[in-house]
């Protein structure tokens, strides 16, 4: 029994130490550094001034909303997705190809985000892949720019975050009864009833835990909207960037960032109350 607690202990501490000296620390040091500002003497003092800012300047609260609109429209996209590859994989596909079908979607991120952001560039730009294709095919008379734009910035951002959703969906697929589709299409169902009867109910959890991981990676993702978006993508991590690096504005960066925290966990609290899931069952 001295043995067992001896164990339990030995892993229990690393993962105290390890939440509170690398999550809880810096957050409530981020928390007291957002609400310090330099008075008129340049002394630094107790202060709103920097959530202040943030709501009288428009460029700033366009911005965050703006980013998590955004990051809500990169979810559902990957989820919409994500369900039917996943359930391809899992329920269609020979059990012997799963496995290699399911390797193929690792396979891209096996390397840096950064290099598969690259890869999408050589892909989208000007003088890129696609357009050299088009143009040779006749579709376009001259290349265009795919890039920095809406629409490829969140096209990538997708991309980026489909594994993230795909794999708790296979794990949630696997435990799906093949039975009680079989069932479902004997007794008439017709597909329509089946997806949204049998498969999406069974398949919450999964849809759950893969949206909080791919939103939260979203909402603070900073390289594919500066390099894909370009310099009009106008996302919030950026602008928490510029205050800490460009402006050595410390404070009001800690502001933003943990603005940045506040919405990500009402959003995601929002979500679970919507569809009635439990955070405790989600992450299991």
């Amino acid at each position: 029994m001295k043995h067992a607690k001896l164990g339990f202990y030995i892993f229990l501490i690393p993962v105290v130490l390890w939440l509170f000296l690398l999550i809880v620390i810096p957050h409530i040091d981020l928390l007291i550094m957002s609400l310090r500002a330099e008075n008129d003497l340049g002394e630094l003092v107790w202060s709103l001034q920097n959530y202040k800012n943030f709501f009288t300047e428009p460029i700033y609260w366009v911005t965050f909303v703006r980013t998590a609109v955004y990051s809500i429209l990169v979810t559902i996209i990957t989820a919409i997705i994500a369900l039917p590859v996943s359930f391809f994989i899992t329920k269609v596909v020979n059990p012997r190809f799963s496995n290699f079908l399911s390797i193929l979607l690792l396979m891209p991120f096996w390397v840096s985000e950064l290099v598969r952001v690259y890869g999408w560039m050589i892909l989208l730009r000007e003088s890129g892949v696609i357009n050299h294709f088009l143009v040779k095919l006749g579709i376009l008379n001259r290349p265009i720019e795919f890039l920095y734009n809406d629409i490829s910035m969140i096209m990538v951002l997708v991309y980026t975050s489909m594994l993230f959703m795909v794999v708790p969906l296979i794990s949630v697929m696997e435990s799906l009864d093949d039975h009680l589709i079989e069932a479902a299409y004997d007794l008439g169902a017709s597909t329509k009833d089946i997806v949204f009867k049998i498969i999406i109910p069974h398949a919450k959890p999964g849809l759950t835990s893969g949206s909080i991981v791919v939103f939260m990676l979203t909402l603070g993702n900073y390289l594919t909207p500066n390099l894909i978006g370009g310099k009009n993508s106008l996302w919030f991590t950026e602008q928490i960037y510029t205050q800490f690096i460009a402006s050595f504005n410390w404070n009001q960066g800690a502001a933003f960032g943990f603005l940045l925290l506040i919405l990500s966990t009402l959003i995601i609290w929002i979500a679970l109350k919507i569809t009635r899931q439990n955070l405790s069952k989600v992450v299991q």
